[in-house]
């Protein structure tokens, strides 16, 4: 397997999701401290039933949202169907 220029490991992800390094790095660290809020709230409503009832499915819900059906900023190709 050839060598890779380093710039390369760091960019080639965020660039097929349409963002730079910097802004992946944002928007990545945002999702997990949101998955890791998320998690501890489930926790605390497993302890505690009546606390936190629909925390971990709106945080599901809003991350698949932000992350699947949003996230691309490249235009998506045209599907023609004949």
């Amino acid at each position: 397997m050839p060598l890779r220029p380093i710039s390369t490991l760091f960019q080639e992800h965020p660039a097929s999701v349409g963002e730079t390094y910097w802004e992946h790095l944002i928007q990545a660290t945002v999702f997990g401290l949101r998955m890791v809020l998320g998690g501890l709230a489930c926790v605390l409503h497993g302890l505690f039933p009546f606390l936190f009832v629909k925390t971990g499915s709106q945080q599901i819900q809003t991350l698949h949202g932000r992350m699947i059906t949003n996230r691309s900023k490249q235009p998506q190709p045209i599907d023609f169907v004949i």
